[in-house]
């Protein structure tokens, strides 16, 4: 770690090290040696230090930019290729990133590095591989096993490899202590596993079920006819004999039931949780009622590691471990059968999310599907990759919440694109995803595209039945509103009565109908007192069936329009209601504009040292979605507007200090700020 230090930092270096890869077999500790060496260095960068863990994105090297990009406070929301991103926002900032797992991913990750150093001189990056990246003035460290004593002494037992396996022993085994009679052993063992952490952490869970001598012993016994590595293919470089037969036995002296556990587990990236399990896992070879307990012995047994979250438990897989369950799981015959199950899951939770979004659970559902982020990704890969019916296209259709209401916009149209590319049959299903990209596109600011979309949607439509031609009806609707014409209102044949239960229930397409006619009143027809019968129809349905995100989108557009008729007091309290709810769903646009309204009605209510703040708040997170006021001509005008106000109130001191002070802010807990009505920031 003194040595990735000096390579970062030394001034004595002719030319310091910007790009440092830790290199070494599995298991032998890549990552903690990375993270503990971040930790270290952290102090040292003025921006921090940014964590991108990329084993869950597979073979995905297209969304390389998108994932790092998740792990800085960065969620762009313009047309603009992600590395462009990226390159301008590190490129005045003083930042360690720590790319974690490149080994399948070198040469994308060689690309994204080279592009990213040369744009921002202050960058630098610390990445874990078991394959050297080849990139341009890489520095490459090979991460040793731990030290093991040559002979047992009275410095044994502080040797770090015995020390390590004496700490797990001891959370392992209640009461577990060295003695002089076992400290030999202890030696032996870790000698025998040639100290590889991970190695040396499956072997101490063996310790709940046999003592330290018998279980060396044993492990002797095994070593010739686990230790070759022929077959496991999927590791580069090959593994280490030692780990190789640190796992190999762990796996033999799981049950049935837990090797076969094991072996389905591999399907899964990123982390799951127990009822995911059962869906995708359990069948008549291994019933349901059995998941929770084989998984509660496999994170004993150091298989799985278990992660207490606020949504509940979850489980997740070292990368080797899942490596080797993936192996098995081929040797079974199931690798497609599971891989299958696993899409067929994540189908179905896509299509319960696309009918319950809108909704009262809400805020349950996006906590549900970003956690299960990486596994819908893993899903729609497989469906891209396995073509089957139009499978791929309506998964991503069906996610247009999560595109849309998430902020996960450019990786939403990635995955639409690619569909819509490779299944280009007419078919209900693609007037859906059509509409699908439209959300994004409006969002995103891409009218030519949204044009064509538009387009395309309404021709195809014309062959299907009302529900396609309310997706036409709506798409022109966006595509409107993005080119700044009057919004008409949806024919309600087309768009379903928003309010009349008896007709149909409501639902999400003449919720956006309201809203995106409230909106052209106030923005395009300057007409903010006609907004009202619209936005209160848009209220009452909301209320009605608990829906929150547009019920938001609705409470911004209705604090405009008072904000036009002069009535501040009024527009602040819609505002504030729209910001709860906008930074929950994590939704960066819909949160600007809101605080865009705040930071407006506190300088038209002489607080001008908060709207400063405001401003400044505003403006650290426009940076990290990359059009300011989401490129709204009006909405920039009004900016321009209340900052001049807002200088000529304060004087340039004043304000320069009040601004700086929302923008240097921790993002959450500024807005954590604006939502209180007590806090009156700097004031």
């Amino acid at each position: 770690m003194a040595e990735i230090e000096r390579m970062f930092l030394s001034p004595s270096l002719d030319e310091p090290t910007r790009l440092v890869t830790l290199t070494g077999v599995g298991g032998v500790g890549k990552t903690r040696v990375a993270l503990t060496a971040a930790a270290a260095l952290q102090p040292r960068f003025r921006d921090g230090v940014w964590l991108v863990e990329l084993s869950p994105l597979r073979e995905q090297g297209a969304l390389l930019a998108h994932v790092i990009a998740e792990a800085l406070p960065l969620a762009d929301q313009t047309t603009r290729p992600m590395i462009e991103v990226l390159a301008e926002y590190l490129c005045d900032r003083e930042l360690l990133l720590v790319l974690d797992t490149c080994e399948h991913l070198t040469g994308e990750c060689a690309l994204v590095v080279e592009a990213l150093l040369k744009a921002a001189p202050g960058l630098r990056v610390l990445a874990t591989s078991r394959r050297v990246l080849n990139a341009a003035g890489e520095r490459v460290l090979t991460v040793e096993p731990l030290p093991v004593p040559e002979v047992d002494d009275a410095r044994a037992g502080t040797a770090d490899a015995v020390v390590l396996l004496t700490l797990r022993a001891t959370e392992a085994v209640p009461g577990f202590t060295v003695t002089d009679a076992d400290r030999a052993d202890l030696v032996r063992l870790c000698r025998r596993l040639d100290g590889l952490p991970l190695a040396i952490e499956l072997a101490a869970a063996r310790l709940r079920d046999l003592p330290v001598r018998e279980l060396t012993a044993r492990l002797d016994d095994r070593f010739a006819v686990l230790g070759d590595t022929h077959g496991v293919t999927d590791a580069e470089p090959p593994w280490h004999q030692a780990l190789r037969t640190a796992i190999g036995w762990s796996h033999q002296l799981c049950t049935p039931a837990e090797r076969l556990l094991w072996a389905r587990l591999s399907v899964f990236v990123g982390s799951f949780d127990v009822e995911t399990v059962r869906q995708v896992c359990a069948d008549g070879h291994f019933p349901a009622e059995q998941i929770p307990a084989v998984l509660g012995t496999l994170v004993e047994k150091s298989i799985l590691v278990w992660q207490p979250t606020g949504g509940g438990e979850r489980y997740r897989m070292l990368d080797t471990i899942r490596e080797y369950g993936a192996h098995w799981l081929r040797g079974l015959g199931e690798d497609d059968v599971l891989r299958r199950r696993h899409r067929d899951h994540y189908l179905d939770l896509a299509r319960r999310g696309d009918a319950a979004w809108t909704g009262p659970d809400q805020f349950a559902w996006y906590d549900r599907m970003t956690a299960e982020h990486d596994n819908l990704r893993a899903a729609l890969d497989y469906c891209l990759a396995e073509p089957e019916g139009h499978i791929a296209l309506e998964m991503a259709a069906a996610l247009w919440f999560f595109w849309f209401d998430c902020g996960v916009l450019k990786e939403g149209r990635h995955y639409l694109d690619q569909a819509l590319a490779a299944d280009t049959a007419p078919s209900p299903v693609r007037v859906k995803a059509l509409y699908a990209c439209g959300l994004l596109l409006i969002s995103l600011g891409d009218l030519p595209a949204l044009e064509e979309r538009a387009a395309e949607c309404t021709a195809l439509a014309a062959h299907f039945g009302v529900t396609e031609r309310s997706y036409a009806a709506a798409t022109q609707q966006l595509r409107s509103a993005l080119r700044g014409d009057e919004v008409q209102p949806v024919p309600r044949a087309e768009a379903h009565p928003a309010t009349d239960g008896r007709a149909a229930p409501v639902t999400f397409i003449p919720l956006v109908a309201l809203a995106l006619v409230a909106q052209s009143h106030v923005f395009i027809a300057g007409r903010p007192e006609d907004a009202f019968a619209c936005l209160d129809e848009l209220s009452t349905a909301c209320d009605r069936i608990g829906e929150r995100s547009l019920r938001a989108w609705g409470n911004w557009i209705r604090a405009q329009a008072e904000m036009a008729l002069g009535r501040f007091h009024e527009a602040h309290e819609h505002a504030r209601a729209a910001l709860l709810v906008k930074h929950r769903l994590r939704e960066g646009v819909g949160s600007g504009m809101v605080l865009e309204v705040l930071a407006h009605a506190a300088g038209a209510t002489g607080r001008h040292t908060e709207a400063a703040w405001l401003l400044g708040l505003a403006t650290q997170l426009w940076e990290t979605l990359g059009r300011p006021q989401a490129g709204i001509p009006a909405a920039v005008a009004a900016h321009q507007v209340c900052e001049r106000r807002t200088r000529e109130a304060l004087g340039e001191d004043v304000y320069q200090h009040a601004f700086d002070a929302g923008y240097t802010i921790d993002l959450d807990t500024g807005i954590a700020q604006a939502l209180n009505p007590a806090s009156t920031p700097l004031s």
